[in-house]
Order: structure tokens, then sequence, then C-alpha cells
């Protein structure tokens, strides 16, 4: 779903620090610091990570997965192209 390296890709493209992530998705300190520490794919409670991948697509952040096509292949993170409204 995410690993550790995406998440801590993720919140430096959006300029957050881990206290920040944590009140944007409404999850502990603790617990995003868990998650960035882990090793591969973040493991954890589903709710959790609904929350957190929630937050970063509402954020503006894509999440590639593995096997996702891309340029140069493997996973990883991409701000969205900016909304264009009153068009």
């Amino acid at each position: 779903m995410i690993t550790a390296a995406q998440l801590r890709a993720a919140r430096a493209l959006l300029g957050l620090d881990q206290r920040a992530l944590a009140g944007l998705c409404g999850l502990s300190l603790p617990t995003i610091q868990r998650m960035e520490a882990s090793d591969g794919v973040i493991r954890g409670n589903v709710d959790s990570l609904m929350k957190l991948v929630g937050a970063l697509d509402a954020a503006g952040v894509d999440l590639i997965g593995e096997g996702v096509m891309s340029d140069g292949g493997g996973r990883g993170v991409r701000l969205k192209a900016p909304r264009v409204t009153g068009e």
C-alpha cells in the first residue's frame, strides 16, 4: 500500500513535519513516527492507514504503487496537478 520511504517523501513534498501530518490525518505523533520507522511497506491498523492515505491524497500527493506505470518504474510519490477553479 504505502512504504515508509514514500511516507517520508510525501511529507517532505508537502513541507510538513511529523506533528503536522499527525494532525492532518487525525493520528497520534507516535503512530506517524512508528510508520516512518518501518522497514518497507507500512503495516498497521487498516483504519489508520486509510486515514493517512486519505489525508495525503486530499493534500495533493499521488502515491505510485509497485507495478504502476511510471517513467522510472518502482514506487514513488508526486504532487498532483493543481485543480483549476472558476473556469
